[in-house]
């Protein structure tokens, strides 16, 4: 009797692809057809592994953006202790009453910092065509949480201190996102007032990573991939569900009018619909703005949906008080709608 040959089961792997849609622009196109790649990091003690990566990650920023090329004026100022870039588009004259759009910078609550922040400031402002202060938060390894919170409020505080509420906005991108509102949750527990409105793109709220995209997208984003390491680096032992960590799982009543944006191809889409749904829920005045196969943080910036979801973010900050202090004409001229793109 012949032994019987065993044949092992034929694994057959499915290759997702995700073509980029007709339904984008040719420049949306473009960035789509982009492979951010894998992001390998260091090992969680190795502290000057994490810092040269953040050097790293800062400076190809700064060098890709000059400020130099954008039509603002950047100030470094010392508020309190805390590094702010103050930075105001040229024609946006100084008024010791003016309103003034406190900036937290993305970066995964790893990078952004330094020229880097200076940078994502300045676009930032050419965006919004108003007074942008950028601040450049501390950040891990060397001051993990609560270190950036902490910076983020003693602006806040100086600010509402120096203007009347109403004319202070508040806003994030991404990682910034995540630290503005946990800024108001902060500011709300310290009895401080609110700001006229606040701006999250993409935001960062959630760093359990309990939605539905971190699942669903996964791959899909060609920008960005999970961050649960950098997450747990930034937190540094405390438990991620604190509202002050992950701000969705806060108490949002009280909130101001909240501008949200988000893609159908960004890994934070769970987290924006689900904030947007937190505060209309706790009775807050919230739009929620998703663009078509837009991965985490645009197109890049060039594109004409980066440029709409820019009039967009303007056309808000105008409804919610900027057009009363005489800056409408000045934003509607505004020479780019770029936006920053880092996570």
């Amino acid at each position: 009797m012949q032994p019987q040959t065993v044949v092992p089961p034929v694994t057959v792997t499915h290759e997702r692809t995700f073509p980029a849609p007709s339904t984008v622009s040719e420049q949306a196109q473009a960035w789509l057809a982009v492979d951010g790649g894998e992001l390998s990091y260091p090992a969680a003690g190795d502290a000057e592994a994490w810092l040269a990566m953040a050097e790293q990650a800062n400076r190809s920023t700064a060098q890709r953006f000059p400020v130099s090329a954008l039509p603002v004026t950047v100030e470094d100022l010392d508020v309190d202790g805390v590094t702010v870039y103050a930075a105001r588009p040229d024609g946006v004259e100084r008024n010791a009453d003016e309103p003034v759009f406190l900036w937290m910078h993305p970066g995964g609550l790893l990078v952004g910092g330094g020229d880097a922040c200076r940078t994502t400031t300045a676009r930032t402002a050419a965006s919004t065509g108003m007074l942008v202060w950028g601040v450049d938060y501390r950040l891990p390894p060397l001051h993990p949480y609560p270190a950036a919170l902490d910076d983020a409020i003693a602006v806040y505080r100086r600010a509402v201190v120096d203007r009347d509420p109403s004319r202070v906005f508040l806003g994030g991108d991404s990682a910034g996102g995540n630290i503005a509102a946990a800024l108001l949750l902060r500011a709300k527990d310290a009895g401080l007032p609110m700001p006229a409105a606040l701006v999250l793109n993409t935001p960062q709220v959630d760093l359990t990573e309990a939605g539905d995209t971190f699942r669903t997208l996964a791959g899909v984003d060609n920008v960005l991939r999970s961050l649960r390491a950098t997450n747990a680096l930034y937190a540094a032992g405390a438990d991620l569900r604190d509202p002050y960590l992950s701000p969705v799982l806060g108490e949002l009543s009280g909130f101001p009018p909240t501008f949200l944006r988000s893609g159908t191809r960004d890994l934070f889409l769970s987290n924006t619909v689900r904030m947007h749904r937190k505060l209309r829920s706790a009775g807050v005045e919230a739009e929620l703005h998703v663009f078509e196969a837009m991965p985490h943080g645009g197109f890049g910036g060039d594109s004409p949906e980066d440029r709409e979801a820019a009039a967009e973010q303007r056309r808000f900050l105008n409804k919610h008080g900027l057009d009363n202090h005489g800056l409408g004409e000045h934003r509607a001229r505004a020479t780019t709608g770029r936006e920053d793109g880092a996570s």
